[in-house]
């Protein structure tokens, strides 16, 4: 694109600073009279005349700060926001006048500075609460250009910090808008702290929504950085140590009366992230070697097994249904996510393949290898799971070939897990068998 002449611009501050100065004194003195549509369509038509200018053109982005554009464009939306009556025109110039520092902020990082020192925080909290859809949306398009990892750790600050709860308010209530979505997955994931500050201030409801956002970017198959893995691993030790703090509130599913318990559902996505970060070679390591995480998957399988068996409940290993049916019930699947999580963290981890071992956790997930309804694939991970946890270890393998000899484990069971159990020098032994083609 080719550059303007800088009086055009010029001529466009001249328009809008006089509009601003006359929408100002009409505020201040109710008697003044002025053709308020008129004034705003004028002001709308500026900024489009700007907006379209500044797209790929750094030279004439660079004309219109240095002039003063900014500033003047961001005095003039404080102004419009304090328009009472909330006519076409004035969304229109709103709308214009976003897309003017949208624009002007793209790929020019000094427009970005300059917008982010005369618009933030206000500005961006004023048009993130507001109540045209458009006017959020283009509001969250200059956040997202403006942010960088400097300006992300402001947020930190709490009195900043509303603009990030605000940006999860927008993506939860609009689910179409992109650009919310944007902000939280490619920026503020990229800052660990943030999370964990942003984590203690929303209510379950946003913590769920914060985790399926965290969820979408963990199961991005792009290629990650050294940089990246070390924040997944940090934000992965922080749900590790929440999912072991709030594990056992999953209990409460076992009413029918909480079956939306919004505590028990946080914990519900907690371990599906959990699942998701240990299926990934860059996370899996690190989360083999936290202290408790294993421990604590063992044991809340253990409880919701024991609740199940108690009494009739979600945790009730069932398989009444017809087929048509489709439970819809949040705990669906929690004893095979966890029996997961179990067998991701075994995988070729000898030590954890012992720590399985000495907290009885294999007979556990021997008992729950039934088709159960209400954990789809259950059979599925339990074999994956035996699997990890008997790969080049004989002690586990010889106790599960004990179990089945003595009864204690279904030789069905293990049949359909491609096993069966054989003897050497007084030794029992699992063997994969590997089925002849029909």
């Amino acid at each position: 694109r080719e550059m303007a002449q800088e009086s055009i611009f010029q001529d466009l501050l001249k328009i809008l600073t006089k509009a601003l100065n006359e929408i100002e004194q009409a505020s201040k003195d109710s008697c003044e009279l002025l053709d308020l549509d008129t004034c705003l369509l004028l002001v709308a038509e500026c900024f489009r005349c700007l907006r379209n200018a500044c797209v790929e053109c750094a030279k004439n982005q660079d004309v219109m700060r240095n002039l003063g554009l900014i500033t003047t464009s961001v005095h003039l939306i404080k102004l419009l926001d304090g328009i009472e009556i909330k006519g076409e025109p004035l969304l229109t110039a709103f709308h214009c006048s976003l897309q003017f520092l949208g624009n002007i902020a793209a790929g020019n990082g000094d427009s970005q500075n300059s917008i982010w020192k005369c618009a933030f925080p206000d500005l961006f909290l004023t048009c993130l609460t507001y109540s045209d859809e458009k006017i959020v949306a283009y509001c969250c398009m200059v956040l997202f250009t403006c942010l960088n990892s400097e300006k992300v750790r402001e947020l930190l600050d709490p009195e900043n910090l509303t603009v990030a709860l605000h940006v999860l308010k927008v993506y939860k209530e609009q689910l179409e808008s992109e650009w919310s979505f944007l902000i939280v997955t490619d920026r503020l994931l990229k800052c660990p702290e943030l999370v964990k500050v942003l984590y203690a201030k929303l209510s379950n409801q946003e913590r769920v929504t914060l985790l399926e956002l965290i969820m979408s970017k963990v199961s991005e198959k792009n290629s990650v950085t050294s940089e990246e893995t070390n924040v997944f691993m940090r934000i992965a030790d922080f749900l590790a140590s929440c999912f072991r703090d709030k594990c056992e509130t999953v209990l409460k599913l076992t009413s029918a009366g909480d079956a939306e318990d919004e505590e028990a559902l946080v914990t519900v996505r907690l371990l599906d992230v959990l699942c998701e970060m240990t299926s990934n070679n860059g996370q899996l390591e690190h989360l083999q070697a936290l202290p408790g995480l294993l421990e604590t998957a063992i044991d809340t399988l253990r409880l919701t097994h024991l609740a199940g068996k108690q009494a009739v409940n979600i945790f009730t290993a069932t398989h009444a249904m017809t087929g048509q049916e489709e439970i819809s019930h949040p705990a669906v699947g929690f004893k095979s996510h966890l029996i997961r999580l179990i067998g991701n963290l075994c995988y070729k981890s000898k030590e954890n393949q012992d720590k399985v071992y000495e907290l009885d956790g294999i007979p556990l997930i021997l008992d729950n290898c039934s088709i159960d309804d209400n954990n789809p694939f259950v059979n599925q991970w339990a074999v994956y799971a035996i699997r990890n946890l008997t790969e080049q270890n004989e002690r586990n393998q010889e106790l599960i070939a004990r179990m089945e000899e003595k009864g204690l484990a279904d030789n069905s069971v293990l049949e359909r897990m491609g096993l069966e159990v054989e003897k050497q020098d007084d030794k029992l032994l699992l063997r994969s068998v590997r089925k002849k083609p029909s």
